[in-house]
């Protein structure tokens, strides 16, 4: 990457902040290692069966991870704009990922190359404790879905979701939605009906 490019990247250094700061010389060690894209709706970023060694940020668009099971495609997560989105345990064991990603919206994200970023450790440890933020935030948020789908009933489950992105149901189709809520098409109409 150029570096009169690093404005494009402006998005994604603000959300490095909010986990850790990093010296000019370290985002231009990222940014070295970076690129920004574009990607069309429904494209599929991240197949089933790849190997994930890039991490993308979201600047504007819509991804979800997804996975099949008894030939159902089942979503397990959103991404929206200001994130990040990898396959991590495919990521840190180097094995094909049961699951993929795909892009809801047309979407401009930041590619980095994480074989070339997990170089930068050694010489950059503020880069290093950066990921490493950032991965524990990862970690919690799992915990808390695990958590959702034990504790919380389906309409428990949605209202969660719209609170904390209410333009969801502009956004995603349904059919996402109630897979990733646990229930069919007909159980979220029947929640959306219920005032």
């Amino acid at each position: 990457m150029k570096p009169d490019t690093t404005v494009e990247l402006t998005s994604l250094f603000e959300y490095f902040k909010k986990f850790n700061p990093l010296s000019l010389e370290a985002e231009h060690a990222i940014a070295s290692i970076s690129k920004a894209i574009d990607v069309k709706k429904n494209t599929v970023l991240q197949p089933i069966g790849h190997t994930c060694k890039t991490i993308y940020f979201i600047k504007k668009g819509l991804a979800r991870i997804y996975y099949f099971k008894d030939g159902v495609d089942i979503t397990e997560s959103f991404a929206f704009e200001n994130n990040s989105v990898a396959r991590v345990e495919s990521l840190f064991t180097g094995v094909a990922s049961k699951k993929a990603i795909q892009l809801i919206e047309n979407s401009e994200l930041v590619a980095i190359n994480a074989t070339q970023l997990f170089k930068l450790y050694d010489t950059y440890p503020q880069i290093e404790r950066l990921f490493r933020l950032i991965v524990e935030s990862a970690y919690v948020e799992t915990i808390h879905r695990i958590e959702s789908i034990q504790f919380h009933t389906a309409e428990e489950r949605y209202k969660i979701l719209i609170k904390e992105a209410p333009d969801v149901l502009k956004r995603v189709p349904l059919k996402y939605i109630a897979s990733y809520l646990g229930i069919t098409q007909v159980s979220l109409s029947r929640i959306r009906g219920l005032k």
